[in-house]
């Protein structure tokens, strides 16, 4: 079953951001892009790999309009210790949501019973907190946050421009395609 325009369930949350602990709700993500980055575990081997090539992306996330919130199910004292602990971690200075409970990560269908873990899931969420793109892959396989970006510039592109379609590998700024039974065949 697909989670494509899964609405995403209410939520309250405890978070990590700026030094400081604060709640994220549904409510917070709702009227901009969003995307929640899971990943298993803090003070984990390729977790920190990932989160800290997110932060060196972030500025870019935000000059789009996008939030990023990274999600595990550790609880938000555990995100300040590990930020205080790990220099990778500490550049971090988007939102670190504690999902102790796993509500997030069982409504979004990563939530790993037998390890009470989440798996290593990124989620595009629209200003209408519906998920519009999603990959979940190993736990051992780190992302990409220069291809997270892209996929996060395209959603919003064909949100904006439903008439067009964007190719493979494609990029803000160039050519798009407009669906038409002249092209059946020919692309």
């Amino acid at each position: 079953m697909t989670l494509l325009q899964h609405e995403l369930t209410d939520f309250k949350v405890q978070a990590f951001q700026n030094n400081e602990f604060h709640e994220v709700t549904k409510a917070d993500v709702l009227g901009h892009w969003s995307v929640f980055f899971f990943y298993p575990a803090d003070f984990t081997f390729v977790c920190p790999t990932e989160l800290e090539d997110l932060a060196a992306k972030y500025e870019d996330f935000k000059k789009i309009g996008c939030e990023i919130y990274s999600v595990s199910c550790d609880t938000h004292f555990v995100h300040k210790a590990w930020h205080d602990a790990n220099e990778k971690i500490a550049k971090i200075q988007y939102p670190m949501l504690a999902d102790p409970t796993a509500l997030l990560a069982r409504d979004l269908d990563t939530y790993n019973e037998a390890d009470g873990m989440a798996e290593r899931g990124d989620f595009i969420v629209n200003p209408e907190g519906k998920v519009v793109a999603y990959e979940v892959i190993s736990s051992n396989v780190g992302r990409n946050a220069d291809e997270l970006l892209r996929r996060v510039q395209a959603s919003q592109f064909v949100y904006e421009h439903g008439d067009q379609v964007c190719p493979a590998k494609w990029q803000p700024g160039e050519d798009t395609i407009e669906p038409s039974l002249d092209l059946v065949g020919l692309l």
